[in-house]
């Protein structure tokens, strides 16, 4: 802790204790602020109703600004400062292109500028700014020292009933809808709650430093006691994110965290203020990193300052809710959301939520519908509102009208009548009406995904993500663990055939530890195969793991994206190299197959298919490439389906190239988790598809119920007339509908 901010808070003590008219109060403390800082001007912005920032108190402007100059939120350096919820530090503010000159403040003569928002339980209650007239940017001691005393005047600005935080607008009770991006399928109905990004220190500062040091240290000390009983709960046996968990908690007992909240005890905060300071610091850091993987762990840190504070005020942290509940959040912890799933969690909305974040990962495992990046939801959303969460659709609803709701309580009543029923094709296989057998199989990334084959009644796992465990850890896990992995997926498989698809790093999978450049394109860029290829060593390890763990029994590997034959060749040599040196530790039958999912691999099958001992359709990428669509892009999310005819004709030329050649093809990817698709993939020869695991049911479901050779009649006849590559979902659905097939 900078010692400017030591001496500042020694000057602010008696401040805070203080309880005169807030007017003064804030003016004194911007003096103060001016004084410590060295900085020319101090203001202080209060949020007032319609969110509207307020000029409340100033040392350097005019005066008579007070009261009169008002921003509203995101106008201005001072409104993007709250709208954004984060610092601003310029050294040439009139010259950025939000500035918004006010002239009865008499700023002109002042070029460097630093907005701090001053934020309280995840709400932004003003914006604190110093000013220079000399140009320049504003030390990072200085940065923190402002932080500091933004904390310390939210509890101030709370405190005074003339600077309570807004009333929701009039027309909250009125219907408002979020688009956001589905992570974790379903769909939830309930009342939401709101969680904050940290929960409010009780105690800003301190006298007894010493005494202070202590209750940090237990608190550290219990905190790691719960999070080693949440890693034994009986209740995760089996199902457990373990790599999730033990990655959460190395965070817990790092040494450079923890070392940062004794130097904040140390310049005179009470324990769970210097939690909360820090906390603000590590956030306003890890926003700045340029790795997105790594600005995801600010997730854990967030969950891992709440379990502090909590342990240390006697605070709940995780608020007491109904079962059936919507929790709506910034961020997420993996052992929030799992205790939140012991209480009844329904749904879960997450601000800053990604694909490859630790929350997500373990609510794909609990099944928990997830939604995220609905921009500007949570700051609509007051607890116990209704809502519909439709991650399967990417959309929130706050306060649904009375058929809309109605319409999905019959949704999620139908599902979950059909999820029932769908139990009992666990223990069928899936073979159509007329006596076709399709494998059907499941994509898997974790251990915890292992007992979904029994559950399902899987043939076995079409896909195993290797890269999934990496980013569950948050680097890459040494040989042993790594080796140990894979022994598991293949023993808990038994006699069913496990593919594992070597790393498929690098696009929006960012490992740390492998250097990035920034690239306009990444899913077309350095991943994947090609990544491998470039490094060896890195390559060459993973290859020794699977190899060591598939001794005595088949093992089979595949490499994604290959685009080239020769990719595949020089592949298949490094596992041939790795495979003579493990020897008789190795495998009995090793099978090496390449993914199809660059469509110029498609003019190369000849070769391909005289070399690989099976070729696996990664339906996703091979999408994307196809129609030159980036799957992940909201304004092109249904203008390409993949029940097209040009889909489908590429399909049936790699079926058929496959069965020519005698090497076995199947599909994987998002695809055929839907019944009508994995119909379609069946139709045009592709005899294999696999599947995120609770699609199973649904799919297998389909095929029995579906003659084939029917089937495959009617989509030749239209995909002949549909030839230009328009949709075929609506006949195939109509037809689907009429022939009594299950598809919803």
């Amino acid at each position: 802790m900078p010692s400017a901010t030591r001496q500042l808070l020694g000057s602010l003590r008696l401040l805070l204790a203080d309880r005169g008219a807030p007017a003064e109060r804030l003016a004194e403390l911007a003096r103060l602020v001016a004084a410590g800082m060295v900085a020319e001007v101090c203001s202080v912005y209060v949020m007032r109703p319609g969110e509207i920032l307020e000029l409340w108190a100033t040392e350097g402007l005019r005066s008579g600004a007070v009261g009169h100059t008002r921003l509203r939120v995101g106008e201005g350096i001072v409104g993007t400062a709250a709208a954004s919820a984060t610092s601003l530090n310029l050294a040439d503010a009139q010259n950025h292109p939000a500035f918004a000159y006010r002239a009865e403040t008499g700023e002109d003569a002042f070029a460097s500028m630093l907005c701090v928002p001053v934020r309280r339980a995840g709400r932004v209650m003003g914006v604190l700014v110093v000013q220079n007239r000399e140009p320049r940017q504003y030390a990072e001691e200085e940065v923190e020292t402002l932080e500091t005393v933004a904390m310390l005047l939210a509890e101030m600005l709370a405190a005074d009933a003339g600077a309570a935080a807004p009333a929701l607008p009039l027309d909250a009770a009125l219907p408002r809808h979020f688009e956001g991006a589905g992570l974790s399928p379903g769909i939830a109905l309930g009342p939401i709650h709101v969680r904050g990004l940290a929960l409010v220190p009780t105690r800003l500062l301190a006298d007894d430093p010493k005494a202070e040091h202590a209750r940090m240290d237990a608190a550290i000390a219990a905190m790691r006691a719960d999070l080693e009983a949440l890693l034994k709960a009986p209740r995760l046996s089996g199902e457990a994110p373990r790599e999730v968990l033990e990655t959460f908690r190395l965070i817990a007992g790092d040494s450079g965290w923890i070392t940062r909240l004794h130097e904040a005890v140390a310049a005179g905060l009470a324990a769970e203020a210097a939690v909360s300071r820090v906390m603000g610091e590590t956030a306003r850091r890890m926003r700045a990193l340029s790795d997105a993987y790594l600005r995801e762990r600010l997730a854990d840190f967030d969950d891992l300052g709440n379990r502090l504070i909590a342990r240390l005020t006697g605070a709940a942290p995780n608020g007491q809710f109904a079962p059936g509940y919507i929790l709506a959040a910034r961020r997420l912890g993996p052992a929030e959301l799992l205790e939140h799933h012991a209480r009844g969690i329904a749904g879960l909305m997450i601000e800053e939520g990604t694909a490859t974040a630790h929350a997500t990962i373990v609510a794909r495992a609990l099944d928990i519908p997830m939604l995220g990046g609905c921009r500007g939801a949570l700051a609509s959303i007051s607890s116990g509102e209704i809502a519909v969460l439709d991650a399967d659709q990417g959309r929130l609803i706050l306060h649904p009208e009375g058929e809309l709701e109605a319409g999905y309580r019959a949704t999620i009543a139908a599902r979950l009548v059909r999820r029932a029923g769908l139990a009992a094709f666990r223990t069928r296989a899936a073979i159509s009406a007329d006596g076709e057998r399709i494998q059907v199989m499941i994509n898997a990334g974790l251990a915890l995904d292992l007992a979904a084959l029994d559950q399902v009644g899987a043939d076995g796992i079409g896909l195993f993500r290797t890269e999934v465990a990496f980013l569950a850890r948050g680097g890459l896990p040494d040989a042993h663990a790594e080796q140990a992995l894979y022994a598991r997926v293949l023993e808990a498989a038994g006699d069913k055939p496990v593919l594992f698809r070597t790393l498929d790093a690098g696009g929006d999978k960012l490992l740390p530890g492998i250097e990035r450049a920034e690239e306009e394109n990444p899913a077309m860029g350095w991943r994947s195969i090609r990544l491998s290829l470039d490094r060896p060593a890195l390559f060459r390890r993973q290859l020794r793991a699977m190899l060591r763990a598939g001794r005595g029994r088949c093992l089979r590997v595949m490499f994604p994206m290959v685009a080239t034959v020769e990719e595949f060749r020089a592949g298949r040599r490094l596992l041939a190299e790795e495979a003579q040196r493990v020897g008789p530790d190795g495998p009995d039958r090793l099978l090496v197959g390449a993914m199809l999912e660059v469509p110029a691999l498609a003019w190369q099958l000849g070769p391909l298919l005289a070399e690989a001992d099976f070729v696996s359709i990664g339906s996703n990428d091979l999408a994307q490439f196809l129609f030159a669509a980036d799957r992940g892009s909201p304004q092109l999310s249904g203008r390409y389906d993949f029940l097209s005819a040009p889909m489908l004709a590429l399909l049936e030329q790699v079926a058929a190239a496959g069965r020519a050649a005698g090497t076995p093809v199947g599909l994987c990817g998002e695809a055929a988790s839907h019944p009508l698709e994995a119909l379609a993939v069946a139709a045009v020869g592709i005899q294999g598809v696999s599947m995120a695991p609770a699609a199973v049911p649904a799919v297998k479901a389909a095929l029995v119920a579906t003659d084939l050779s029917q089937f495959r009649a009617f989509l030749s006849g239209l995909r002949q007339n549909e030839a230009a590559g328009a949709s075929l979902r609506p006949a195939i659905t109509a037809w689907a509908r009429d022939h009594g097939v299950p598809f919803e």
